[in-house]
């Protein structure tokens, strides 16, 4: 199978004339109604995120896992995944991602927040509801990692992470239950950037309050820093083989292109509603906002602070009140900021485009003041 894999890994970097031909043959046999139970290991073309996720979801939806079990083996350029019911203005560093052209995914399953890159590969498992099972999935890939470096001391846990040495997490699991599918991802860090993933896992928003699922912080590893000879090759090699022997198949890897629209139709669209902010950061669970900004006067060096207290709902302000010191701004140009927010998404582009018309009334030093609270509120979104 190694030579296949290495076909495949070179078709991942660059389409060639067979690839549709051999995608849509794919995506058919996949859909195809009848037979016995039989399993499939493919590996995505594409390193975008947002049709990688939809892949996952088109699979789900498409194909009869009564019939069929499939291994998706997938990798992503740079992107931070959050889960389902997770808070992204309190798991990752948005504007340090802005900076760096990252962008940020919310999947449909459950679990906590995850840095993605080439170094990092994603592994699904799908399979019927009545066979789901985590531990068997995992029990995957720690024989694979066994069987292909034995000094690897590695375990998979209670709450479905892979542990080296039984400290440094390389793998974390989600999942999505249907009525009748299932599917479950993990990560399995290779060699991804570490220094990157500890820049953009942290917060950007202070002072939120919300019933959104948390991430658990764990100190990571790659592989390759305790296997340093370990190829993309062998380790996908290894997966594959030990899924066919895991659950008693016999499928050699096949790539699929996501990005072909005719073997799988309707992709693109779900690709393009990840992408949404409706999606994104509109899926947010209630959240509130209570912190203090500081204030500062650059003409006459003068400080102060204001308390702000916003409730948002489906990323939108539902609420806003600022508590400013008198002497600092007329409550009237605090109220009424306030009330521009209101209705604004609680995103820092929205609200400063909001607020312009606003500034534009003011001149002099209210300007200035009034100036410097809008900057505050607004380095608070992120």
């Amino acid at each position: 199978m190694m030579s296949h894999i290495r076909r495949t890994l070179s078709l991942l970097r660059g389409c060639s004339g067979v690839c549709r031909c051999q995608t849509r043959t794919c995506s058919s046999l996949l859909t195809a109604s009848g037979g016995d139970a039989s399993g499939f290991v493919l590996l995505s073309r594409s390193t975008d995120v947002y049709q990688n996720l939809a892949l996952e979801d088109w699979i789900d939806a498409k194909v009869d896992l009564q019939q069929r079990s499939i291994l998706l083996l997938w990798r992503n350029r740079p992107a931070v995944v959050i889960g389902r019911h997770q808070n992204p203005w309190t798991e990752c560093n948005l504007p340090a991602m802005r900076r760096a052209g990252i962008p940020l995914a919310r999947r449909r399953s459950g679990g906590g927040t995850v840095f993605h890159d080439l170094g990092n590969l994603n592994l699904t498992f799908f399979t019927s509801k009545k066979a789901y099972d985590r531990q068997r999935n995992l029990k995957v890939v720690t024989e694979a990692l066994r069987k292909l470096r034995p000094e690897l001391d590695v375990q998979a846990t209670d709450r479905f992470d892979i542990l080296l040495k039984g400290h440094y997490k390389i793998s974390g699991s989600a999942s999505r239950l249907s009525r009748k599918s299932s599917y479950h991802h993990c990560t399995l860090l290779h060699s991804a950037d570490r220094s990157a993933l500890a820049d953009v896992l942290r917060p950007s928003c202070p002072g939120i309050h919300s019933n959104a699922t948390p991430s658990v912080p764990s100190p990571v590893a790659n592989l390759v820093d305790h296997a340093p000879s370990l190829q993309w090759e062998e380790l996908l090699d290894a997966l594959a083989d030990q899924y066919n022997a895991e659950f008693g198949f016999c499928s050699a890897a096949t790539f699929v292109n996501p990005a072909d629209e005719s073997a799988f139709p309707g992709l693109s669209r779900a690709a393009t509603e990840l992408r949404g902010w409706e999606w994104t950061f509109g899926k947010t669970p209630k959240f509130s906002v209570q912190t203090l900004l500081d204030l500062t006067d650059v003409a006459s060096s003068a400080r102060s602070s204001a308390r702000l207290h916003m409730e948002v709902k489906n990323g939108v302000i539902e609420s806003c009140e600022l508590d400013v010191p008198a002497d600092w701004l007329p409550q009237r140009l605090s109220g009424e900021l306030s009330g521009v927010l209101v209705g604004e998404r609680f995103c820092p582009h929205r609200t400063a485009a909001g607020v312009s018309a606003l500034l534009r009334s003011e001149s002099g030093e209210l300007h200035h003041r009034l100036h410097n609270l809008c900057d505050a509120v607004v380095s608070v979104m992120g």
